[in-house]
């Protein structure tokens, strides 16, 4: 005498489907993760430590008299210039497929990746551009805990409909 087994599956496939149409349009996900983003890279800015977990690179000597020579004082953490203009002007963006975060000053790549005396030609003086040797500072990345915290705010996303709590 053959059996059979009927599942009523209905609230799984209702979560399901609910679930992927959050992700369609995961906007309020990725503006959530822009702006744990935007936070922990500027708290970069006052640890001095990369996203690698490597501290950056002290100021020169040479880059430290030059700024008291000019006025600006006691400049001494990496990446903190007369303008703070760099750990300042952090922007990110969130749109329906994904997140971003950079900074549109001009410099800020060099920044990131360093650059050779030279590497830019020379001034009109014949200067070189850099005048010296600038070493890589990764400000801009995602450390472990950061890929963690993203992690967390997804699951945070989802939970409610995968728990049927929406």
């Amino acid at each position: 005498m053959p059996s059979s087994v009927e599942f009523n599956a209905s609230k799984a496939q209702a979560a399901v489907r609910e679930a992927m149409q959050r992700l369609e349009d995961a906007t309020p996900l990725f503006q959530d993760i822009v702006e744990y983003m935007l936070q922990a890279t500027r708290e970069r800015f006052v640890t001095g430590v990369g996203p690698d977990g490597k501290a950056w690179a002290p100021k020169k000597q040479s880059t430290l008299d030059r700024y008291k020579r000019l006025g600006y004082g006691n400049l001494n953490k990496a990446l903190i210039g007369p303008g703070r203009a760099l750990s300042r002007q952090v922007v990110g963006a969130a749109n329906a497929k994904g997140a971003a975060i950079g900074s549109a000053l001009i410099y800020s790549r060099v920044m990131q990746e360093g650059a050779e005396k030279g590497a830019f030609g020379t001034d009109r003086r014949g200067r070189s551009l850099p005048w010296g040797k600038i070493p890589a500072r990764m400000w801009l990345g995602i450390s472990a805990a950061d890929e963690q915290a993203i992690i967390e705010t997804a699951d945070d996303y989802l939970r409610p409909v995968l728990d049927n709590e929406a």
